[in-house]
């Protein structure tokens, strides 16, 4: 757990930087640091997504995972955690203004999904737990440090509490690591990391204000990669047998 807990502190530090700034920057120059953070995810994003071997099982995870998170609302149940978060942080304060409680919801809820969707989270976290390796989760800590200094730049203190998202998440894997190695296999890896990418890209296009999208809703799609990674040979080979 030592990796997951260095992250989240870079997590925190890097939001702590990014609130200096929040709280000194006008409207006009967040616009700026909006798109920016919009145009970092959308490149990270690609640059993820288009390592897919198999579009099908990424079309299938997302199409799927995303009808069964809007049926059980999942970003409804992440928006109230974030709620839940910000009222325990502005107890007796008074700025309740509606766009700073949805700031402060949107930057606990995008910040959540960026930091933890990739590839890196799983496969570093299960590299910590199963061979004590630091290494993968040390280069992440670092990268969401930067970016959550730009995402606390841009929504506020919310951000930070994504540090508890890291830490149940990350470290759920970090604690199963020996265990999940062997299930997830490489091929499982290089489609989650892919699936993960869509989300992101789906956060900077939220970011750009181009289009709603309710990323979180499709978080179903991560647990649905495994598993269609591992059919994924049986039906093709159903399939050429068919057409042979």
């Amino acid at each position: 757990m030592t990796a997951t807990i260095i992250n989240c502190l870079t997590v925190i530090i890097g939001s702590l930087i990014g609130l200096i700034f929040h709280a000194r920057i006008k409207d006009s120059i967040k616009e700026v640091v909006f798109i920016s953070a919009g145009f970092i995810s959308l490149l990270v994003g690609f640059r993820m997504a288009l390592g897919s071997q198999s579009y099908l099982i990424v079309l299938f995870s997302i199409g799927v995972g995303g009808v069964i998170g809007y049926l059980i609302n999942i970003e409804g149940g992440i928006l109230r955690l974030g709620s839940f978060f910000e009222r325990v942080v502005k107890r007796g304060r008074k700025d309740t203004s509606l766009t700073a409680s949805k700031d402060f919801a949107l930057g606990f809820l995008n910040a959540s999904v960026l930091f933890c969707v990739g590839a890196m989270t799983i496969v570093g976290a299960i590299k910590a737990g199963a061979e004590g390796d630091y290494e993968l989760i040390l280069i992440k800590s670092v990268m969401d440090g930067f970016m959550a200094i730009m995402f606390t730049a841009a929504y506020g203190i919310g951000v930070i509490f994504s540090a508890v998202t890291i830490l149940v998440y990350q470290g759920a894997f970090t604690l199963a690591g020996a265990w999940l190695a062997p299930h997830i296999g490489e091929a499982g890896l290089i489609e989650l990391s892919a699936v993960g990418g869509v989300l992101v890209i789906m956060i900077g296009i939220n970011l750009l204000n181009l289009r709603e999208i309710k990323t979180s809703n499709f978080l179903p799609a991560l647990l649905l990669v495994p598993l269609l990674t591992t059919v994924s040979p049986w039906v093709t080979e159903i399939f050429n047998s068919i057409i042979h």
